[in-house]
């Protein structure tokens, strides 16, 4: 039996799973919102400048099935974000019928100083077969749920967002039972680019925080912002109510208790309806270091309150990134329901 440090934070946003993360109920009281939250436990961190903890310990990845996808994505020459983060969770993703694709190469835009892919210029080059390619790994692969993600691509002249859209109908042509998330990029929060999203019927929409607002010009390229993901959230609901939105926050960078709860409202106040926790983890020497190591009882506790906040679903968990899985748990059930996030929250 061999196990890694999960030394790579997925990107962008990433994916994987909680060592631990329980789906509950709808039936959240939104008023609530006003509640004084506990500082926590006293043990709420571990310091940064010893071994990573023992909770951030997982098996390495391995098995037939994972060597078989492995396999045939190098043939296919299609990017995962499972892969290209290192993602610790990956054998018990793609085991699980859950996977993370990565569009339009390996190159970003832009140079985050959390995230591990590789920045650049791809000069306009783009694969014009990957929708289809994509669809076809999906198929050999069985899934039930995948999530689509991208490099930024600003040297394309519409980001990127037409390619995009264009992989989600052809999932969802070769496919009309899969259930598909999306994790996009800002496009600089151009409505008429995040519409071309939104149009293509992605079952959740989702754009990550990744961080509270004093820390995000450190953390984010300064071409990201804050206010920009709030904005591109609050777009895709005013376009599209019935659409689940999603953001993910990164704990461990030297944010205050009270800084993540105004996140968390900024978040509920443009209707943002699913919401992740996970610890950073420096990827190299030359990235933001580590400051602190959330426990998982703090973990718990920011479940607790992102839930009294009135999101419908919190996965919160040291390993977790942006898709637990997907979050499958809840988010299957209630799209295979037909359930919009208005009636979920009625329910």
């Amino acid at each position: 039996m061999s196990f890694s440090d999960s030394s790579q934070p997925a990107a962008p946003g990433g994916c994987g799973t909680p060592i631990s993360s329980k789906p509950y109920g709808a039936n959240v009281d939104t008023a609530k919102a006003d509640a004084t939250y506990p500082a926590g436990p006293t043990n709420s961190t571990a310091s940064a400048s010893g071994p990573k903890p023992s909770w951030l310990k997982v098996r390495a990845p391995g098995g037939e099935n994972y060597v078989r996808i492995r396999e045939m994505l190098g043939e296919l020459k299609l990017a995962t974000v499972c892969q290209e983060a290192r993602c610790p969770n990956i054998g018990e993703c793609w085991n699980g019928g859950t996977a993370t694709f990565m569009l339009m190469g390996e190159v970003c835009t832009r140079g985050c100083r959390f995230c591990a892919v590789k920045t650049g210029n791809p000069r306009g080059r783009i694969d014009n077969d990957e929708p289809e390619k994509v669809g076809y790994a999906i198929a050999k692969m069985g899934l039930e749920y995948v999530v689509i993600t991208s490099v930024d691509r600003d040297d394309l002249p519409d980001q990127g967002a037409g390619h995009f859209a264009r992989t989600i109908r052809t999932i969802r042509a070769g496919d009309p039972h899969l259930i598909i998330e999306v994790l996009t990029p800002d496009f600089r929060g151009q409505r008429e680019l995040i519409q071309l999203i939104v149009e293509a019927k992605p079952h959740v929409f989702a754009q990550n925080i990744e961080t509270v607002e004093r820390l995000t010009r450190r953390v984010r390229d300064p071409r990201a912002g804050y206010r920009q993901t709030l904005g591109v959230l609050q777009t895709v609901k005013e376009i599209d109510p019935t659409r689940f939105t999603k953001s993910s926050i990164m704990l461990g960078l030297g944010e205050a208790d009270e800084e993540v709860v105004q996140t968390l409202r900024d978040l509920r106040s443009v209707g943002c309806d699913v919401v992740t926790f996970g610890q950073y983890l420096q990827p190299t020497k030359r990235h933001l270091k580590v400051e602190s190591f959330v426990t998982p009882e703090k973990f718990a506790e920011w479940e607790t309150t992102a839930r009294d906040l009135g999101f419908l679903y919190v996965a919160s968990g040291p390993l977790v990134r942006s898709s637990y899985r997907a979050g499958e748990f809840f988010m299957k059930g209630m799209i295979e329901k037909g359930l919009s996030p208005e009636q979920v929250r009625r329910n």
